[in-house]
């Protein structure tokens, strides 16, 4: 069985209450869980959280709902104690909580490699950097990759430091820069196994959780897609969102590349 969890917590530093942001007049974690339900591949998404409140709300809406610790160190170490509980779940699907638009064809995208070979574990998406912005931000992780697509490193500065650019605009068309997309797909165990580890230096300089991984020694497989997510960490981001929704939410389209 291949399940999405989405991991929903209530005090998010940022923006309090985040999950429940009304976005169009439906909470945003309700637009992330039907978002997430547009994925082929997935035979079910259930929502973890940390709030009573939150537990209603996502309940009120249909969804499957499992209670967990306030005081879980991420969003991994939630979706964890939810999986231990899917005796039946083989694939792990870690579907951003504040990603209300989420294609679920990039749900699909990330799974694919793990029905394929065996041998990949880890999987996550990448999209290429098409403007100075989102380059030079360090709130937009990037990522390179070997020829077989698994993950050499990430890192909030902008990798690979492309030496004989004169601009920041040459810089992006020459040196074929990444922006990691923080959905992640598992096979069960090595999210287990993943949780189970200790935090490592280069994880706690960074505060990327994924470097735990390429620590320790786990190939994290990247899937290179064409669509973009929109993420809401700020109240900039969603007034963003609401634009968004007001803009393709009303009529159903959703297929924007953004």
């Amino acid at each position: 069985m291949i399940v999405g969890i989405i991991p929903a917590r209530f005090a998010s530093t940022r923006l309090m209450g985040k999950p429940l942001a009304d976005i169009g007049g439906k909470p945003m974690i309700q637009h992330t869980w039907q978002s997430a339900k547009k994925s082929r591949l997935l035979d079910k998404v259930v929502i973890a959280v940390d709030d009573e409140k939150l537990y209603k709300v996502a309940k009120s809406f249909g969804a499957e709902v499992y209670m967990t610790p306030q005081n879980v160190a991420s969003g991994s170490d939630r979706i964890a104690i939810v999986a231990e509980q899917l005796k039946d779940a083989e694939i792990i699907v870690n579907i951003q909580g504040d990603e209300p638009f989420i294609k679920g064809k990039m749900i699909d995208e990330a799974i694919e490699p793990l029905l394929f070979d065996r041998k990949v574990n880890v999987v996550t998406l990448a999209r290429r950097i098409t403007n100075v912005e989102e380059m030079k931000s360090p709130s937009v992780v990037k990522v390179v990759f070997d020829y077989n697509n698994f993950a050499l490193y990430f890192s909030r500065s902008p990798i690979p430091f492309v030496r004989d650019a004169r601009t920041n605009l040459q810089r992006i068309e020459t040196g074929e820069i990444y922006k990691h997309i923080g959905l992640y797909v598992y096979k069960k165990d090595s999210l287990l196994k993943f949780t189970s580890l200790k935090p490592t230096d280069l994880e706690q300089i960074e505060k990327l959780e994924q470097l735990r991984f390429l620590e320790h020694g786990f190939k994290v497989k990247i899937v290179v897609t064409e669509y973009d997510s929109l993420s809401v960490d700020t109240p900039r981001d969603l007034e963003i969102a609401r634009r968004y929704f007001e803009r393709f939410g009303k009529s159903g389209d959703r297929t924007g590349k953004k």
